[in-house]
């Protein structure tokens, strides 16, 4: 992929406040910075450098301020996904001018003492909480979210997914019944029906390969093709055309099978997704029993609490009858 250099320039520019609340998911925080720059370079050749600078360099000293490639590292988690999947040296050019700019513009702050207004203090509290709570959910999600529970939520998963046929289909498709039952003629007389896909088939993806649609199961195809399809038996080529919405199909069966069930593989980020969403909010239903909450409406007063329905009253013991007056 080439590097768009002003893209990734306004993609960063654009992506300030992410540099400070972004990247906590995919990367621990850098290095804390010097309390004052190193001194001067000596005039002989330096001795070997320690391996943390070795494994965490100077790329850049902005007034003084040095920056590490580690902040470049957790910088680049910020941008759009095609720059993330870059490796970091196609995007280090861009990245380090963006990085001198910001430094640039949080020197000038503190010099204007930006910092120290009322407004900035709120929002920084604001991405302080986000960073933490995206910290404290993936550290939950690393704990509680293990490889022996995503196996045994697949073998659960396993039980309840019931095998299902698979058939392996070829198709011609075309846009008339005459043309659909002029090709069956042409069949039964023994012309290869790769050939005809090839040659007349109006689905020119599958035509390309003879008709192969590959292996499906019934409820992946339209109803009127699936039910043709499943119909006839392997080695089969259906005598009549079916009508579909997309036209007139001959269809062929080269085989069946029971489905395979899926792999792990194919099933263990939804897994671990569910997995993770379950064990977060356990964890918060869990904090939430033992906290106390109390809601305000929009202007700051009180909610007040839903009244109760009124009780139903007592029922009232029937008086008893009068007796009839005897007879005189």
């Amino acid at each position: 992929m080439s590097l768009d250099l002003r893209s990734l320039r306004l993609a960063l520019l654009s992506g300030a406040v992410a540099l400070v609340a972004g990247p906590a998911l995919a990367q621990t925080p850098p290095a804390g910075q010097p309390a004052k720059p190193p001194a001067a370079a000596p005039a002989k050749p330096p001795a070997a450098a320690a391996p943390a600078a070795i494994k965490d360099p100077v790329v850049a000293i902005v007034n003084g301020q040095q920056v590490r490639l580690s902040e470049l590292e957790i910088a680049q988690q910020s941008l759009p996904q095609q720059y993330r999947s870059m490796p970091l040296q196609a995007v280090f050019p861009a990245l380090l001018e963006r990085i001198i700019d910001s430094k640039l513009v949080v020197q000038e702050g503190k010099k204007t003492k930006t910092n120290e207004d009322p407004a900035f203090k709120k929002r920084m509290a604001f991405v302080e909480e986000q960073v933490l709570q995206d910290f404290w959910i993936q550290r939950e999600i690393s704990r509680l979210v293990t490889l022996e529970k995503i196996q045994q939520k697949y073998q659960e998963r396993l039980k309840s997914m019931p095998a299902e046929d698979e058939v392996h289909a070829r198709h011609i498709l075309v846009a008339t019944e005459d043309e659909a039952k002029a090709i069956i003629a042409e069949l039964k007389k023994g012309t290869a029906f790769d050939k005809i896909a090839k040659d007349k088939s109006t689905d020119k993806a599958s035509g390309a390969e003879g008709g192969d649609l590959g292996w499906f199961k019934k409820s992946d195809m339209v109803k009127e093709f699936a039910d043709a399809a499943f119909d006839l038996k392997k080695g089969q080529t259906s005598e009549t055309p079916t009508k579909t919405q997309f036209g007139y199909h001959i269809i062929k069966i080269d085989d069946r099978r029971t489905a395979p069930p899926p792999a792990l593989e194919e099933l263990s980020d939804q897994i671990r997704e569910e997995l993770a969403r379950e064990a977060v909010t356990a964890q918060l239903d869990k904090i939430r029993a033992g906290s106390k909450i109390e809601k305000f409406n929009m202007d700051g007063t009180k909610v007040e609490a839903a009244p109760s329905a009124p009780a139903a009253p007592a029922a009232t013991p029937a008086k008893p009858a009068t007796p009839a007056a005897p007879p005189k």
